[in-house]
């Protein structure tokens, strides 16, 4: 392949793990990006002036990453410093309820036992078990894979290996299959949020997801100076390797010659010619003719159900009263009643749970006093789940008329005030001397052809995970990477996409 030119479109995390693997194998790789720095959805925001990490904050299978830098010949640890999370999470209740979640196993057990008993305790136990079963058995045969389908998956994991998954329970939603394990609601809703890392609806949702707590006791890690570090990091690695970085550059369309993909033009009107185009974006953009009529073929049409997007807010606040962890999660009391305002009725919830990243606490002690306020402002980033914009709707226009859609200003104040008062409800007082708000319309506007949504198409149903396109389109010379490719959202999953695709131009070009 030493003569071959691929680009890649996009300098989100699937496209930087894509160009960094393509140039350690001798390839010749320009990013073009429409942003002006690397990372997608791996912001940050300025609240007051402060940088808040605004997308994900933190890091799971960090070995993908570090095999990422071996290729290269170098050492991610060379580069990046990271805080283990030895807390999860800590969870909260309006009733004044806490639940710590560890990544070492006795201490969970010994938490949940003494929060709702020993009956739950051995729930958790043997749903760790067919957690860590669940992970064993997929991780290497689908998750790290070219996409399987469910024969070849099978076959893959063999008679015995498939029988054992059945732990899963495949055909069964998370928040059904999750009554197996837990009585207490509460626990129920607390492992149902792993739906929300793929933005879906645990009532939806396949069992598979349960596989998200072997991931995070694998270990959870904030990246010292924030996530954007890990953008700025493989940007870095990339361009050692000869990567050619060009920001500001918006493709306008793809071009094509004998069949295949021969090419991108930009908005500027610069043409790169390449053996392979990489698309690091959305692919939804390209069944919706965003690049070109004749890029429409290249992936199914739009599915009919998105997941979810988000409102968030960074703040730069002063903190009283709840002992913040460096993740904490305060529940609402109606969790079925908050998913149907999502999805069936694509309205913002009434009553939110709220996620609250505490970013100036990775190194600090989970235990600290309930009654000690911060010395000063810290980082606070809050995710609140939101409805995408309806099928057709663009950013900037009213949703359903104005009255109750996730784009109508008076939703989205209504459900901010909501969310503070569940905060306040749980002890934790704030005085925000800083705010960004980033909402379903704003990321529409910033990732084109998702409508807000953040995770591309809604993991419900237990064939979700075989519906996402894989590394190779349907158009010879176009490939995928990024959330909306297998093996889907999350960032190690989203660097795995970049090392298929790479593998698939490899594999192709080769030939």
């Amino acid at each position: 392949m030493q003569g071959n030119s691929v680009v890649v479109i996009g300098a989100g995390i699937g496209g930087l793990s894509c160009a960094v693997s393509l140039a350690a194998r001798g390839t010749r790789v320009t990013v073009l990006e429409a942003a002006a720095g690397p990372g997608g959805r791996m912001r940050e925001t300025y609240p007051g002036g402060v940088a808040v990490d605004s997308g994900p904050t933190v890091l799971t299978l960090a070995p993908v990453f570090a095999e990422l830098f071996a290729q290269t010949g170098e050492r991610l640890e060379d580069h990046l410093q990271f805080d283990p999370l030895p807390v999860l999470a800590r969870h909260a209740w309006s009733d004044g309820s806490r639940l710590d979640l560890h990544a070492d196993f006795a201490a969970s057990h010994a938490a949940i036992s003494a929060f709702a008993g020993s009956r739950e305790a051995a729930g958790f136990e043997r749903f760790c078990r067919d957690a860590r079963a669940l992970y064993q058995g997929l991780y290497g045969n689908f998750m790290r894979a070219q996409r399987p389908g469910v024969v070849e998956l099978a076959a893959r994991l063999g008679p015995i290996k498939a029988w054992q998954l059945r732990a899963g329970q495949p055909f069964a939603s998370l928040w059904a299959a999750l009554g197996r394990y837990f009585q207490d609601p509460r626990l129920r809703q607390l492992f149902g949020r792993y739906a929300t890392y793929v933005g879906s609806s645990p009532f939806a949702a396949p069992a598979v997801l349960m596989l998200i707590a072997q991931v995070e006791m694998n270990g959870v890690h904030a990246v010292r100076g924030g996530m954007a570090r890990l953008a700025e990091a493989l940007t870095e690695l990339g361009a050692r390797r000869g990567v050619r970085f060009e920001f500001g550059q918006r493709v306008r369309q793809l071009h094509f010659g004998a069949g295949r993909v021969t090419g991108v033009e930009t908005e500027d009107g610069s043409w790169h010619g390449a053996d392979a185009v990489v698309f690091n974006g959305d692919p939804a953009a390209l069944a919706q003719g965003q690049l070109g009529a004749q890029a429409c073929r290249a992936v199914d049409a739009v599915p009919p159900e998105v997941s979810l997007s988000a409102l968030t807010y960074a703040w730069h606040a002063r903190t009283q009263g709840f002992p913040l962890a460096y993740h904490t999660v305060f529940f609402s009391s109606d969790y079925l009643r908050e998913f149907e305002q999502l999805f069936e009725r694509r309205q913002m919830p009434s009553e939110p749970t709220v996620y609250l990243c505490a970013q100036d606490r990775a190194a600090v002690p989970a235990a600290a006093p309930p009654t000690a306020g911060s010395a000063g402002p810290e980082r606070l980033f809050a995710i609140i789940n939101a409805p995408a914009l309806p099928a057709g709707q663009a950013a900037g226009t009213a949703a359903n008329g104005g009255g109750t859609g996730c784009a109508d200003p008076g939703a989205i104040a209504g459900t901010r005030a909501a969310a503070l008062d569940l905060l306040a409800r749980c002890g934790l007082e704030l005085a925000i001397e800083g705010e960004v708000c980033t909402g379903p319309e704003d990321f529409a506007r910033l990732f084109p052809a998702t409508g807000g949504a953040i995770y591309g198409r809604a993991c419900h149903g237990w064939h979700a995970p075989f519906e996402r396109p894989g590394a190779r389109s349907r158009i010879p010379g176009l490939y995928l990477a990024g959330g909306g490719a297998h093996p889907g959202p999350g960032v190690p999953m989203v660097a795995i996409s970049g090392q298929l695709a790479a593998a698939a131009v490899h594999a192709d070009l080769s030939h």
